[in-house]
């Protein structure tokens, strides 16, 4: 319903502006719609005629000094199906009004730099660029299911609350940046679910109070840029990359692809379908800090092979990397901080594609199933040249959560990759370590060693019968118990120094008493690393 032309209205305004002139004082909706929803999508290429247009210079004076309210009504402007030619410009300005726009079009930029507003609400309109650096609102920024065309620029932006920019669609800037958020600042929530962006979007510096969502999101890399770029990012609660659930049926007519969140979030609902997460092109979130998780469930990731996922430095109390993995490029945690790592044996790339120099973790959930030995695949992934760090960290978490046994068997993988790089000669004692007593990570195969070697020094010192050094001051002879005399050192059993052994007796002894030595030292240290942890 029309309400009556206010009297008061400027000189110059169209009849239209006039009835929106008036709609701003009442606080009401100026709805120009039209009653076929065909002719109503901002998106589409049909033309608005001049009976659904008003100026952008109208609307910046109603905003910036606009009349006062009816009495008892508070004034805000509230438009839809409106056309608003030429360009908005508030740059500067302070915005007492509600604002909310919804299915508009804009014919030219809207300029909002360093404007003040309380709530600014667009709602699924068509805007050629939005330039907004170091806006300030005292409420929510929501611009869901818009269309930019020429990016958005929120450069030291700040929310007062939360920042809503769900099912957004937008295209590039001139320099290849679909939304440069460089330090925004969001009061609570940030939500960018099922966005559509073909530029980077660029968040680097950014503080959220609350959490991040990208759950359902494609993001596209323009030209040699990344997809995401949020370096030093601080989220005071979880950073969500994963899937969101989408549905045709409940999606609203005239939103981006993939037509909005559905209700139930079942997927037993034929028209319901998951989302997943996907990003074309690298992402950087170096030293970020995140208060709960980073998650990546079921995030596809399309890499270059010169393109990363690149987690360098962050700090986070949980990680989940059980994303979909990379078929190119690498992920790099190098000096990343994190407590509880929740991953997929699945999720981690081949040999090349994973470094993670001075990664520090706590503990280990798997998602699923994940054996020692894919486990040591995955340390041997992001060791290209050997390097000891990995297999030390990995045994120390596997240690302090009671899996001794696999702990010496990461430590017994370090061994053997680090003969691999060793000279010829200490490559060849090498391999006799690991094949004789495994360098000492299986004591049960050094006391193996000893047992044969007693039993045949036990046998072959039976076939001689010695001459004593001393007559009269010598025990009877046994050969078992010299073997074992020879075999055991420190202990003395009663045998070893009564007897003169020649030839090669006398080299058989010495060899035994060698190997005695090797062997009872393997066991003594087998047996300590079972006594102690750490």
């Amino acid at each position: 319903m029309t309400e009556p032309l206010d009297e008061g209205c400027p000189d110059g305004l169209t009849l239209t502006e006039q009835r929106m002139w008036n709609a701003f004082r009442s606080g009401s909706t100026y709805d120009l719609s039209d009653p076929d929803p065909l002719l109503n999508d901002p998106f589409s290429p049909r033309p608005w005629g001049p009976e659904r247009s008003v100026r952008a210079t109208i609307v910046a004076r109603l905003l910036l000094s606009g009349p006062t309210p009816h009495p008892g009504r508070v004034a805000a402007l509230k438009l839809r199906g409106v056309l608003i030619t030429g360009t908005l410009k508030l740059a500067g300005g302070s915005i007492a009004p509600y604002v909310e726009l919804n299915g508009c079009r804009f014919e030219s930029e809207i300029w909002l730099p360093e404007a003040h507003f309380t709530t600014v609400r667009m709602v699924g309109c068509a805007i050629p660029r939005l330039e907004a650096a170091r806006l300030r609102t005292e409420g929510d920024l929501h611009l869901p299911r818009c269309r930019v065309e020429h990016g958005i620029r929120l450069t030291d932006a700040q929310i007062g609350t939360d920042l809503l920019i769900n099912q957004i669609h937008v295209r590039p800037d001139r320099r290849g940046r679909a939304i440069t958020a460089d330090g925004l600042s969001v009061a609570q929530d940030l939500q960018a679910e099922l966005i559509e962006t073909y530029g980077e979007f660029s968040l680097r510096g950014a503080k959220v109070g609350v959490s991040l969502s990208l759950r359902g999101s494609r993001l596209r890399a323009a030209g040699e840029r990344r997809a995401l770029n949020a370096p030093q990012i601080s989220v005071e609660r979880t950073l969500y990359m994963t899937g969101a659930w989408v549905s045709e049926t409940t999606g609203r007519q005239g939103a981006t692809p993939p037509f909005g969140i559905g209700r139930g979030g079942e997927s037993g609902q034929g028209t319901t379908r998951l989302q997943p997460f996907q990003c074309y092109g690298g992402v950087r979130l170096d030293d970020g800090r995140f208060g709960d998780a980073v998650d990546l469930h079921r995030a596809r990731f399309t890499l270059s092979p010169r393109e990363e996922l690149s987690l360098r430095r962050i700090v986070t109390p949980e990680l989940r990397f059980n994303a979909v993995r990379p078929e190119e490029g690498r992920v790099v945690l190098n000096g990343a901080k994190v407590v509880t790592l929740v991953d997929l044996a699945a999720s981690w790339p081949g040999p090349g594609g994973l470094a993670m120099g001075g990664f520090v973790y706590e503990n280990l959930v798997p998602y699923e199933e994940f054996p020692l030995s894919r486990r040591l695949e995955w340390v041997a992934s992001a060791t290209p040249e050997y390097s000891p760090e990995p297999y030390e960290r990995l045994a120390t978490v596997l240690r302090n959560s009671g899996e001794d046994a696999d702990a010496r068997e990461v430590l017994l993988a370090k061994q053997r990759r680090r003969r691999e790089t060793l000279p010829l000669a200490a490559k060849l004692w090498g391999y006799l370590q690991d094949w004789t007593v495994a360098y000492g990570y299986r004591p049960g195969r050094a006391a193996l060693w000893m047992a044969v070697l007693w039993a045949a020094g036990a046998l072959a010192f039976a076939q001689v019968e010695p001459e004593p050094f001393k007559p009269g001051e010598h025990p009877h002879w046994n050969a078992p118990l010299y073997a074992l005399d020879l075999l055991i050192p420190v202990i003395n059993l009663g045998q070893d120094g009564y007897w003169r052994l020649d030839g090669h007796w006398q080299w058989a002894a010495a060899v035994l008493v060698l190997l005695g030595w090797i062997l009872a030292t393997t066991v003594a240290a087998g047996a300590s690393r079972l006594l102690r942890r750490g």
